[in-house]
């Protein structure tokens, strides 16, 4: 029998072998034209060194006229399960896209174990250039730079923020930020977080497993609003829209980083919805029902605002 060396439980098993395997999040489905939106999608590579690729939704030519906001999409799954192809992501882009309108690249980042962070940065910065040169048709064509959004949910959270702080360091500026539910913690509990030990030791373990360079339960990429981590004052974006889920324990850093943004410094206008009575990212996992698809309007008015 192969000897376990670390587990997420629902999520992944990782055995000494390097074997991974994955519980959840394996299911894929192929681009398509979606017969219930109109919206066309299709896969690309976007760095051939990694080979790593993204999904673009483009929607029906007559819902729109002139130019498309972009939306570069970062998928959740904790940085380790879950993907561009993920049926309920794959219909997440479809409605976004459709309702919005809008143009989405959703990427196909590199997961952990097998590949730890920081390579879901790095791809997601791969992913922004891409985006910039215009050297898919589609970003060319139908694209408009001047509205370039970054957003995720959960793990895409997390990284959408450190894809726009590092734009920031280089002079980069993207129009808005969306953190739907993000996935950050840290050393101390916040608000009503859980605090129990063997609760926050989990945690910890599943952070210095998925990020081994990582300087601390408080390095920036866990806790962004930690003393020790960048001003928030350094995001390239003009709007920022945070979410959060009223069941869900992460509330409390989405709160947090809301408010920290508004005392920053930071020259933008900033945003905070909390949706009652829901947990981590219903929209996703329960598209259907009514208080999803409030969500998803919310999500589609921030992206369609000039």
């Amino acid at each position: 029998m192969e000897e376990l060396e670390f587990e997420i439980p629902k999520y992944f098993r990782y055995y000494r072998s390097g074997r991974v395997e994955r519980l959840t999040g394996t299911t894929t489905v192929p681009p398509s034209l979606d017969p219930s939106t109109g919206v066309n999608s299709r896969d690309a590579i976007i760095d051939p060194s990694t080979n790593v690729s993204a999904r673009l939704y483009l929607p029906r030519s007559n819902s729109f006229a002139g130019k498309l906001p972009i939306l570069l999409y970062f998928h959740g799954g904790g940085f380790c399960i879950e993907s561009a192809a993920s049926p309920k992501y794959h219909r997440h882009l479809n409605s976004l896209s459709s309702l919005t309108p809008l143009l989405a690249v959703s990427l196909n980042y590199r997961l952990a174990p097998e590949h730890r962070l920081p390579a879901a940065y790095n791809d997601a910065w791969a992913a922004i250039q891409w985006v910039l040169s215009q050297a898919d048709p589609w970003v060319a064509q139908f694209g408009d730079l001047n509205r370039l959004f970054v957003a995720g949910d959960s793990a895409g959270g997390n990284i959408a923020h450190q894809l726009v702080m590092r734009a920031g360091a280089v002079g980069l500026r993207v129009k808005g930020m969306a953190l739907v539910h993000p996935f950050f913690w840290g050393s101390a509990p916040v608000g009503l977080e859980p605090g129990d030990e063997e609760f926050r030791v989990r945690m910890n373990r599943r952070w210095w497993f998925t990020c081994p360079g990582a300087v601390g339960l408080d390095d920036p990429r866990w806790n962004p609003t930690a003393e020790t981590s960048p001003s928030l004052a350094g995001l390239a974006c003009e709007r920022v829209l945070v979410t959060v889920a009223d069941k869900d324990y992460l509330k409390y850093r989405g709160k947090e980083y809301y408010e920290k943004l508004k005392t920053s410094g930071w020259k933008g206008v900033a945003e905070f919805v909390e949706t009652p009575a829901a947990g981590h990212v219903f929209h996703i996992s329960y598209p259907e029902s009514e208080i999803a698809l409030k969500k998803i309007r919310v999500l589609a008015d921030f992206f369609g605002r000039e």
